[in-house]
């Protein structure tokens, strides 16, 4: 059998940053408080709202989805969305205020003190997330970004980074949804006894 030669190679790409991934003990400590604020937040009856473009905004609603249905067993109901799913508004927003505005101004609607904007980017650059990260800190609200290795113009802006070890957009969201995966898995956990895991 024939297999296409970027079958191999663009796996053992994504095994590399894994690797790498596992290997950062400061990144996986940073995971771990990422799932701590997560945690203390929806103890305290507090939300978390995600926002992206394109495969991260994809994510972001992925993530938000097994916080607000379930991830491993049933259980209640977590506050966690992503800010783009109203098309309406979106759309609305942008051709009034521009695309840059969008989340930023969902949030200053949404947001507040004790609340958690999870900002993904892959470059860390996104104006309309960046914007959003402003607004969060306007609420007061706890700022996580998950980015690649250089972190871009976020690396200085959030409370907890999560920068992926990689300049390769695939790979970096694979890593995300990763991390993003495990940290809901924690929460569902430690919030909601599940005597069958």
């Amino acid at each position: 059998m024939n297999i296409h030669p970027l079958i191999q190679t663009r796996i053992a790409s994504h095994l590399y940053t894994v690797t790498m991934l596992h290997e950062q003990e400061d990144l996986l400590e940073r995971a771990h408080h990422m799932a701590n604020t997560f945690l203390e937040a929806f103890k305290t009856g507090h939300k978390v709202l995600f926002c992206g473009n394109g495969g991260s905004a994809a994510d972001a609603q992925h993530l938000a989805a097994e916080l607000s249905g379930r991830y491993y067993f049933d259980r209640p109901p977590l506050f966690a969305e992503a800010l783009h799913v109203n098309t309406s508004y979106l759309t609305a927003v942008a051709n009034d205020y521009g695309y840059d505005e969008v989340y930023a101004r969902m949030l200053r609607a949404m947001g507040s003190k004790g609340d958690i904007l999870v900002a993904m980017s892959t470059s860390g650059n996104s104006p309309n997330v960046l914007k959003a990260i402003e607004a969060a800190r306007e609420q007061s609200m706890t700022v996580i970004g998950m980015t690649g290795m250089e972190g871009g113009k976020m690396a200085n802006l959030c409370d907890i980074l999560i920068n992926i070890p990689s300049k390769d957009t695939p790979r970096i969201q694979e890593c995300h949804m990763l991390i993003g995966h495990i940290v809901c898995e924690i929460v569902e956990k430690e919030l909601f006894a599940n005597p069958n895991r």
